[in-house]
């Protein structure tokens, strides 16, 4: 799976509001905390906004906040307001792919990518990585030395 720095820079920019705790945070305050240029940032929080994630207000008391509590937010939600599916083929959902000949099971393989995918993004709410309390699953696939092993 490639994450894309549009991807990473909004999950990033959420744990930064969820830490906030309803606390407005200013665009620049979020660039800076995350080391992720503004003028992109920018771009990422209207994506946000139009995905309902975070709300914003202008003015000297304004900011962006999230729009619903953190543990209501998966990191697949974000990725999604981002990016788009979770998993696509050539710009396809997997279940609309058709392949010929022996390479027709390829689409089972691409089904059970993205579930592979949804198992983890899906149960992953930005309050819990903000609380260090990742579950226990994600721990136990990150304990196998095969999950750090370049390939």
């Amino acid at each position: 799976m490639h994450i894309t720095a549009k991807a990473d820079y909004a999950v990033r920019t959420l744990l930064e509001l969820a830490a906030a705790d309803g606390v407005p945070g200013k665009a620049e305050a979020l660039a800076g905390a995350q080391k992720i240029p503004h003028k992109f940032l920018e771009s990422v929080l209207s994506d946000l906004r139009r995905a309902d994630l975070v709300r914003s207000r202008r003015g000297p008391d304004g900011g962006y906040w999230l729009a619903r509590p953190a543990s209501d937010i998966s990191v697949a939600d974000v990725i999604r307001a981002v990016e788009g599916p979770l998993a696509s083929v050539r710009g396809q959902r997997p279940e609309d792919v058709d392949y010929p000949g022996p390479a027709k099971p390829l689409q089972l393989v691409w089904l059970a990518v993205r579930a592979n995918m949804r198992a983890v993004l899906e149960e992953v709410s930005l309050a819990e990585i903000v609380a260090d309390d990742v579950p226990a699953f994600v721990f136990e696939l990150t304990a196998d030395p095969a999950a750090w092993a370049r390939r």
